[in-house]
């Protein structure tokens, strides 16, 4: 492609050096991903400033940059006022806008999205759709997975990989999208056909200033469909229950569904009945009405079955599949996972990081242990320090025992984040291991037939984070072994 053809994209620029006759076959934002005949645009971001390694990207073979400031270099150099929007543009144009050739499904919330866009992706495979999925624990195209770093990678490896699914036949395509991605115009050139939001709790306040600025971020994704009324008809699906619903309507121009239990939604649940082992309840959308049984537990279960059943069904998609679909799911990974091993008493790993999920997992196991809930949970270092005391209060409220632990401290020391922690919980009972692997034997240790132990925060990650250094680590694996130890102790 030529560069002048591709720099048509942005309104307004400024070359240093005729960019006239060079030919483009690549665009890139790391130096060391630099072929011959690739782009090198500067990205400046939290940890480093592409424009430091220009000359890298130059000896690799970049034919030209794009940057925020004019550079002394060998190449021309086009500057622009916001390389991460300027790259967005690049990238949809160069790729072919591939996101116009996909039914693009983008879920937004505090928490569910990974659940749901896992239950969207394989509500529209039951249709005998060809998916493509980006999410949290993993991307897929079609029957292909793929490590991702962010819960909403770059515009940069977004726009490709669409592409990649356009190359692979893909006909739906669904996205987690976080605010962080929202607010950092990460999905700017993605053209989304339906927004769906699971709901908002607080979380993520180490980056927006207040539940405010968290709301104004998911609310782009909606105000994002736009105003026109031509070509594909495009869906805002809203959870009604949740209180943030009236602002994310009231940002799209167009059409919304909504879904919820206790409201007058467009979609809803009715006759709702949660057991230990599923769950049970009437799928009403509009005048249809379709039981559904499912071995997804919680009443936070049967919210995510709404959000994807909404977004499937404002696609054309017959709630008789959407049954079937959502009847054969037995879980994702990570999300309410039970680990079984032969023990009389339950262990179950789950996601739950922030106070509303962790809540809503521990009031889940009340409604069916027969003997104590037993809570092994931690806070992230750098992050929102304000839900510690939260989470730290939820989990003495709702659970019998609770221990508080290591997760992912990062680069923070972990003693002070459990001090913060129990700051939440003065004069109330808990116990505070340090290292996470001996909090979860403690646990389990202590379990007695009829128990529950919750692992909480982690949930599908495979690692632990300490000063800075990722080490291997997955809950799942960690129980399995502190259960086996338990029962060589038993025979």
């Amino acid at each position: 492609m030529k560069l002048t053809k591709l720099m048509q994209t942005l309104p307004v620029y400024q070359t240093i050096q005729s960019i006239e006759h060079i030919e483009v076959n690549g665009i890139e934002m790391d130096s060391r991903a630099i072929q011959n005949g690739n782009v090198f645009i500067c990205i400046n971001g939290y940890t480093v400033d592409g424009h430091d390694f220009v000359d890298q990207a130059i000896h690799n073979g970049a034919v030209a940059i794009v940057a925020e400031r004019p550079l002394q270099v060998s190449v021309p150099v086009i500057v622009v006022q916001n390389s991460a929007r300027a790259m967005a543009k690049l990238a949809s144009y160069f790729y072919h806008q591939p996101t116009q050739q996909l039914h693009l499904i983008g879920v937004t919330g505090t928490n569910g999205k990974t659940t749901t866009s896992y239950l969207i992706d394989r509500i529209f495979r039951a249709y005998n759709q060809r998916t493509g999925l980006i999410g949290t624990i993993q991307m897929n195209i079609v029957d292909q997975s793929y490590e991702v770093k962010n819960t909403t990678p770059d515009a940069l490896f977004l726009q490709r990989h669409f592409a990649k699914m356009v190359d692979h036949q893909v006909n739906t395509a669904v996205m987690e999208v976080s605010s962080h991605a929202l607010d950092l115009g990460r999905v700017h050139g993605c053209d989304f056909d339906v927004a769906v939001f699971t709901n908002l709790s607080q979380d993520h306040l180490d980056y927006h200033k207040d539940m405010d600025d968290y709301l104004r971020a998911k609310s782009l994704l909606f105000s994002q469909l736009g105003n026109h009324y031509t070509g594909k008809p495009k869906y805002a699906v809203v959870n009604r229950d949740d209180s943030a619903s009236e602002v994310l309507i009231k940002s799209t121009a167009h059409n919304v569904v909504t879904y919820g239990l206790h409201s007058e939604a467009t979609v809803k649940a009715e006759q709702v009945k949660l057991t230990a082992n599923g769950t049970s309840f009437i799928l009403v959308a509009n005048d249809e009405r379709i039981a559904i049984n499912s071995k997804l537990i919680g009443r936070f279960s049967v919210y995510n079955m709404l959000a994807a059943a909404s977004a499937a069904w404002v696609s054309g998609v017959p709630l008789s599949t959407i049954k079937e679909a959502l009847e054969q799911t037995t879980g994702v990974s990570g999300r309410f996972e039970p680990v079984l091993c032969g023990q009389d008493f339950g262990v179950i790993v789950d996601y739950a990081h922030t106070p509303d999920s962790l809540e809503n997992v521990l009031q889940t196991i009340q409604s069916f242990v027969e003997g104590k809930a037993i809570v092994v949970v931690g806070c992230g270092g750098n992050r929102d320090a304000s839900k510690r005391p939260l989470m730290a209060n939820v989990a003495v409220q709702h659970a019998t025992k609770a221990i508080f632990t290591s997760d992912n401290p990062r680069k923070e020391d972990p003693v002070a984040i459990l001090n913060d922690m129990e700051a939440g919980v003065v004069g109330q009972e808990y116990e505070v291991i340090v290292d996470r692997r001996e909090a979860i034997c403690a646990a389990i240790q202590q379990a007695q037939p009829g128990d529950v132990v919750l692992i909480a925060g982690k949930g599908h990650e495979t690692y632990q984070e300490v000063n800075g250094v990722r080490s291997h680590f997955d809950d799942r694996e960690v129980a399995t072994e502190c259960i086996e130890v338990k029962q060589s102790k038993e025979k």
